[in-house]
């Protein structure tokens, strides 16, 4: 599909809503890669490309975080390593993964993330009692291994299970464990995204097109607390998910959601 001004505006407006939704609550690359794979019939692509936004949005969200004197650089660190070690073994299953397999287990994985989003159970958590023991950081670790594999293979939702496994394991409050989030995805995103290059699974132009758009949202959600955008964005993030999960499930049988719709 040949990129042309209204993709760019399509690309664009959807980076302001997943970076907005990023900052308000979480799941913005629940929308963002229906979009990219909508651009580029090709989900792993997407997948690759949809790490470009991601990596500056975190970039700016650590500079944000750092500005506003919440940083527990340590702790975030202690918790990257195993993170990136997983993220390098997710990204490369991603890339050796069978497409038609890759694509059912992209739409399964999308909607569980996208119910779980919805949901927010860390809302549930509530005030935790803080514990920094030996075994709670080593129990962090081995989780934050797993949380890599699942952030470098797909990405999305990974946010709400840093969250949780954060709040759950150590009670950190969630102004900390956003920082410590923004920083751990930050390094995982170094290696997965270097991993997609060398592996040519980028789109540089929608790539850097997203992240325009994913910083604007995320300034955006900074700044002014709206009541109703969150709930509006939810509810295109539900239309666009179910799409897209039918169409990764329909074009293994020569089918597409585009041409149902009477779009293509």
């Amino acid at each position: 599909m040949e990129f042309n001004l209204l993709h760019a505006v399509l690309l664009f407006g959807t980076g302001i809503a997943a970076g907005f939704l990023n900052t308000v609550a979480a799941g913005g690359s629940l929308l963002a890669l229906p979009v990219l794979i909508f651009l580029t019939s090709n989900p792993t692509l997407a997948n690759g490309t949809n790490r470009v936004a991601i990596f500056f949005q975190n970039f700016s969200a650590i500079m944000g975080f750092r500005r506003k004197g919440v940083s527990n650089f340590r702790y975030g660190i202690l918790l990257a390593v195993p993170a990136v070690i997983g993220a390098g073994i997710g990204a490369k299953i991603a890339i050796g993964t069978d497409a038609a397999l890759f694509q059912f287990i992209l739409a399964a994985v999308m909607i569980v993330m996208l119910a779980l989003t919805l949901l927010n159970p860390t809302a549930r958590l509530g005030d935790r009692i803080e514990s920094s023991s030996r075994g709670t950081k080593i129990i962090a670790m081995v989780v934050f291994f797993f949380i890599g594999i699942y952030g470098g293979f797909i990405q999305a939702g990974v946010g709400l299970l840093i969250i949780t496994a954060l709040r759950l394991l150590t009670g950190i409050d969630l102004v900390r464990t956003n920082a410590i989030k923004v920083l751990v995805i930050f390094f995982y995103t170094v290696v997965a995204l270097g991993i997609f290059i060398m592996d040519k699974q980028i789109d540089w132009t929608l790539g850097v097109t997203l992240a325009i758009g994913n910083a604007t949202g995320a300034w955006l959600g900074s700044h002014w607390a709206v009541e109703k955008g969150d709930k509006w964005i939810k509810v295109v993030l539900v239309v666009a998910v179910l799409l897209l999960s039918v169409n990764l499930v329909l074009e293994p049988f020569n089918l597409d959601i585009r041409s149902v719709l009477g779009l293509g």
